[in-house]
């Protein structure tokens, strides 16, 4: 087996839990069904990953508030309260970064789809997140995962070679991408799961 010396976290979904619904239950009452057609409807997965690739929150603001005029109180509560799409850091996983990174054994970074003008409040919010040997985000980079641009964007800064390192995703589209890289990778599920697939690269910290 290739021997691994560098481990790459995504961190939304896997170091840290960020749903817009946290927000959006409290403004509909806990009603589910309009919180899912909101969030399905008017500001969606696909409109606010433009945001992850680097268009700027005014921008995407203005655009929704243009095409649902009635909702645009709803629509910029989605920036004004973004701080409170968290329910916190994934602790299992959290760990298990910590332990990675102290054990010395291993370079460790992330690679996430972030919105740049965001990720400042990110690193306030989980002081953890600062502590990675590098962190290449989507928003700043102006590209974002699945595209191979910026997992080379990736490698290419911090010298990594694709063969030895193991990246962790929960996005099932992100970790073809990374496979066509030749980047050992984990498909992420839960903290056991994702513990398990570390020991098997013989992962030792």
């Amino acid at each position: 087996m290739t021997k691994i010396d560098t481990i790459i976290f995504d961190l939304g979904g896997v170091l840290v839990d960020w749903k817009p619904e946290y927000v959006y239950r409290e403004v509909f009452n806990g009603n589910e069904e309009k919180v899912q057609w909101f969030l399905n409807t008017v500001c969606t997965n696909d409109w606010n990953i433009e945001q992850d690739a680097g268009r700027t929150i005014k921008e995407a603001v203005a655009i929704k508030i243009a095409e649902f005029p009635q909702y645009e109180e709803w629509i910029q509560l989605y920036y004004k309260e973004w701080h409170h799409m968290f329910s916190g850091p994934i602790k299992e996983n959290v760990s298990l970064f910590k332990k990675i990174k102290s054990s010395g054994n291993y370079k460790v970074y992330a690679l996430t789809n972030w919105s740049a003008e965001t990720w400042p409040i990110a690193l306030k919010l989980f002081p953890f997140l600062n502590d990675f040997d590098g962190v290449v985000v989507s928003g700043q980079e102006k590209t974002r995962k699945p595209f191979l641009a910026i997992y080379n964007v990736l490698l290419n800064r911090y010298n990594i070679i694709p063969e030895n390192a193991i990246f962790i995703d929960d996005n099932e589209e992100n970790i073809i991408a990374a496979k066509k890289l030749k980047l050992q990778s984990v498909h992420y599920k839960n903290p056991s799961q994702l513990l398990k697939s570390v020991h098997s690269y013989q992962v030792i910290f």
